[in-house]
Formats: structure tokens, C-alpha cells, sequence
């Protein structure tokens, strides 16, 4: 049998199984290889291990494709169709989400699916013997990040939510692990994860030839995060040991750079896919392969709009990537990002603004539009401004504005104590916090961490606060004023609430 087929059978997630019923996972596939039976060398736990990283690659889970689970979630981009596919991906962008909502529930399977497969990584490599000690453990780090990273999303995106450790082999598994644990359960299972991966052999940083794999800087930087939305979002009481924490990590990535500060990386250098292999603003990414029809990348083509080329040779006749009016004022005067970052089409299906942060109109790529753009989900502008969070969060200012104005110089912007002094700066951003979140915006825009950020600098009852000041002329057709207190977590599916109603109860408001 094909390796290759062996493997995507294998590693088929066996918590989506939970929704087609308990028959179903009592019967045995005779084409399919048995995950107990799998793990026999070093080679297989590699292959595994590759099925992990493979599951990233998903856009229904945190490839690429995502935005619609994150950036359409918040108030950066947003579709105004309300009527493809059944209406379904409008809901994201109106608050007006159903548990049916069928992209939701793909979306909840991706992010299942990645943990499935790691979980089988983490129990199969603990029956083989590997001729260097080492090997295994780096895998097994490698996996542990995999698993946080989903974990996270999952987290942040539902609240309380199935925590799932080992392969479920049985419908009894599945039966027995089909209830929502506690939020700050599922936090203390990544938080010890995350500290496996920062104390194992993995090198800090991967070389070249291996981008894409997770390194001891990818785990300081997600745990730094894992704390400070910690801080930012659960008990207050452990507010100021979780923030410590955080700017502990978060050093600890920075610290392992290796260039001087941001303005040292043009830019525009960052998402350029001939440099993307010597990015040293790269911290963790999903890569792509220009000019595989297998693996590469679409995201350029997909956010150009008719009549467009700036991102790709591949002709389109849609609207590109929307981006909304509340997002295109927020850029500065003089802001270099929002040129590199979006652009007005004429086209008059269009006459709107679209994405273009993600380019590659190389011959290479082709009008088939098979890209070379990587995902880039760590990089260093998010670690940098994170530390100007953590640190405005214990007191210490002046640390704060030095790593914001690490950011404003590369996008040539005046510094942050020239900046206040503009009436116009002052008065949209009265306060360093919200001049840190503004910052964030514009310099991480359409990298699915809006929504997130949101989050961490408003309360439930801030966050619907600030989304009903929003003027409707800046949001688009979908209706801002839905937006309400069940909006800061997404509803459970229905098809899993209805495998048990009682523990897997529904989030309010739905």
C-alpha cells in the first residue's frame, strides 16, 4: 500500500468521529492500518509527526485560509455577500452566527483534527526505542507545540472546551471524553505543554532548510502569549504572577533574535517570498512550495480583485480580500504598511478596498496563481509589541514605548512621544494602551490576531462597548450593532451539543 495513503489514513481525526455517531467507530476500515499497530521505527513516528504538521496546512483550521474564523470575526475585513453558500460565511462578519453554521463546524473539526493527530504522535512515540534519545524527544516537543497551538485557538474562540490527551480508540473513549473541561484546565494543559517544548533539545532557532518546524523561540513566544492572555482574560487575582511570566517568555524570544531592532528588516522584506527562507522576523510559519499545485500558496490570488495584478498573475473577477472602512482610517498619514498593505480597485464590481499584503506575481507562481507566500503565525513584531503590553501592564512605561517605537520607525512613523503631541494622534489614541492596540492593528492587519487582541484589552462588557461606537458607514453590510455579550465566544456546534446536551452545554446567548 501507498506510504503516503498508509499515513493520511492513519492520521484521520478520530475526534471528528464523535459527530457521525458511536456505529461508526466501532466498525474497522480493512484498507486502513490500526494507530496501535502504526508506530513500528523511527521512520513512522517521523511520518506521524509530518501528518501534525500536514493537519496545520488546513484552511478550515489555521492555514491561510482562516480569516474567515478571525479577521472576519473582528473588524478588519468582512465579506458584504450575504448571499453565497446559504449565506454562512456572512453570519461571521454580522454576529449573527448559528450552532449550525456549517464552515463553524469545520472549523471546530480542523483544530480537533491537529490535536488528534499530535495526540497520536505523543502515544506512539512512547512505544518505540530510538537509537538517540534526543530524537524523540525533540518529536515529541515538536508535537506538544502543535497541540498548544490548536489548544489556544480552541480556547480563545469556544472557552470551555473537550481536553483530550491520548488517541480515542474506542466509542467508550469518545463517550467518556465528549464534555467541555474548564477554560483554565484547558490553560494549565498548554501552559505544560509549552513548557515540555522550552525545555527540550530543540534548537532555538531552525536553519534554513528546516522553516516550518517548531523551535525553543516558537515556544517561548507562544507561552509569553498563553500568560499574558492569562493575565489579560481569566481570575484577576493571578493577574501580576501571569504577567511576570509573560514578559519572562516574551524576553526570552527577543533576546534570541538575531538582528538588531525591526527597522533593521524593511518591511515589505518580511512577506516577500524570495527572501522568505532568510527571514529572520520568521519565528513560526506554515511554508508553501511556489508552483506546486499541491502545495502552494493561494492567498495572493485569492485576495486580488478584478482587474487587479499587484498580487498575482492569475486573473480574477471577484472583490479580492475585503478590507473595511474602520480598518483603512486607522492607518496614520505617512504609514508606509497601508500601501504595502492594501489598495483601492476601480473595477466596478469593486470600488473598494482589498488585501495585498500577501504578493507573488512572480512567473513562478504563474495565472494559476500557485504561490510561494509563507503563513507566517509567530513573528517578531508580535513578540515586540506584546512586550510593550506586558510591560505597560507592570508599570514600566518607559520599556513599553521603547519596543512601540521599535515598530512606528520601521513603518516611518514618528515616535510615540512626537506622536501624542499631534492633536489628531492624541485625541483617537488618548492613552498608550490604546496607542499599543492601534499599533498591533495596522502592523499585524489580515494575520488573524485582531480578534485575539480584542480579547486581551477588553472585558465582555468593554468589548461590545466599543464595537457599538463603530459607525455602520465604516463596517460594511453586515450590522454591527448585532455584536452582544454571546459574541465573545463562538456557539458549540450543534451536532456536538447534541451528543450531550448536559456536557457539552451550549455558550450563552445562543
Amino acid at each position: 500500500m501507498n506510504p503516503t495513503y498508509v499515513r493520511i489514513l492513519l492520521l484521520s481525526a478520530t475526534l471528528s468521529m464523535a459527530s457521525c455517531g458511536q456505529e461508526f467507530l466501532v466498525k474497522t476500515d480493512p484498507n486502513a492500518i490500526a494507530a496501535a499497530d502504526f508506530y513500528q521505527s523511527e521512520n513512522d513516528a517521523l511520518l506521524g509527526l509530518n501528518g501534525a504538521y500536514q493537519a496545520l496546512r488546513n484552511n478550515n483550521g489555521l492555514a491561510e485560509g482562516s480569516g474567515l474564523f478571525n479577521e472576519q470575526r473582528s473588524d478588519n475585513t468582512g465579506t458584504n455577500d450575504n448571499q453565497s453558500n446559504a449565506g454562512e460565511p456572512f453570519q461571521f462578519n454580522d454576529f449573527s452566527i448559528l450552532p449550525s453554521n456549517t464552515y463553524l463546524k469545520n472549523h471546530w473539526l480542523a483544530l480537533y483534527q491537529i490535536v488528534t493527530r499530535a495526540n497520536q504522535v505523543l502515544a506512539g512515540t512512547e512505544t518505540l526505542t530510538f537509537s538517540n534519545p534526543q530524537t524523540k524527544a525533540q518529536y515529541q516537543a515538536e508535537a506538544r507545540f502543535i497541540r498548544a497551538l490548536a489548544y489556544f485557538h480552541l480556547v480563545r474562540k469556544w472557552g470551555d472546551v473537550p481536553l483530550v490527551t491520548q488517541p480515542l480508540n474506542s466509542a467508550e473513549a469518545v463517550r467518556t471524553n465528549t464534555f467541555r473541561e474548564k477554560k483554565e484546565k484547558v490553560y494549565e494543559q498548554i501552559v505544560a505543554d509549552l513548557t515540555e517544548v522550552i525545555n527540550s533539545p530543540l534548537p532555538d532557532i531552525q536553519p534554513a532548510a528546516q522553516k516550518g518546524r517548531v523551535s525553543k523561540v516558537a515556544g517561548n513566544a507562544l507561552l509569553g502569549q498563553v500568560y499574558l492572555t492569562m493575565a489579560t482574560t481569566l481570575d484577576q487575582a493571578n493577574r501580576a504572577a501571569n504577567l511576570n511570566q509573560a514578559k519572562t517568555y516574551l524576553t526570552n524570544a527577543y533576546t534570541k533574535r538575531t538582528f538588531g531592532t525591526l527597522k533593521d528588516i524593511p518591511y515589505a522584506d518580511v512577506f516577500d517570498v524570495t527572501k522568505k527562507t532568510t527571514n529572520p522576523e520568521a519565528i513560526f510559519q506554515i511554508v508553501y512550495r511556489q508552483g506546486d499545485v499541491n502545495f502552494s500558496s493561494g492567498i495572493a490570488a485569492s485576495n486580488q480583485a478584478q482587474g487587479e495584478t499587484i498580487n498575482s498573475l492569475r486573473t480574477t473577477t471577484g472583490v479580492g480580500g475585503n478590507v473595511k472602512p474602520d480598518l483603512v482610517k486607522d492607518y496614520e498619514e505617512g504609514d508606509l504598511r497601508k500601501d504595502y498593505s492594501i489598495k483601492y480597485a476601480n473595477a466596478a464590481n469593486v470600488r473598494d478596498y482589498f488585501i495585498t499584503k500577501f504578493r507573488d506575481p512572480s512567473p513562478a507562481a504563474g495565472t494559476n496563481g500557485w504561490g510561494g507566500n509563507d503563513w507566517l503565525l509567530i513573528r517578531y513584531a508580535d513578540v515586540i509589541l506584546m512586550l510593550a503590553e506586558v510591560n505597560l501592564y507592570l508599570g514600566d512605561e518607559a520599556a513599553a514605548i521603547g519596543f512601540l517605537d521599535q515598530v512606528r520607525e520601521r513603518a516611518k512613523l514618528p515616535l510615540y512621544n512626537v506622536a501624542r503631541a499631534n492633536p489628531t494622534y492624541s485625541a483617537r489614541y488618548p492613552t498608550l494602551r490604546q496607542a499599543i492596540l492601534h499599533e498591533r492593528r495596522v502592523e499585524l492587519a489580515f494575520e488573524n490576531h485582531r480578534w485575539f487582541d480584542l480579547q486581551r484589552f477588553f472585558t465582555p462588557a468593554e468589548l461590545v462597548a466599543y464595537f457599538q461606537t463603530k459607525p455602520q458607514a465604516d463596517y460594511g453590510a453586515a450590522r454591527v450593532s448585532n455584536f452582544g455579550p454571546k459574541d465573545y465566544y463562538y456557539p458549540i456546534p450543534f451536532d456536538e451539543v447534541k451528543l450531550n446536551p448536559e456536557r457539552m452545554y451550549q455558550n450563552p446567548g445562543y
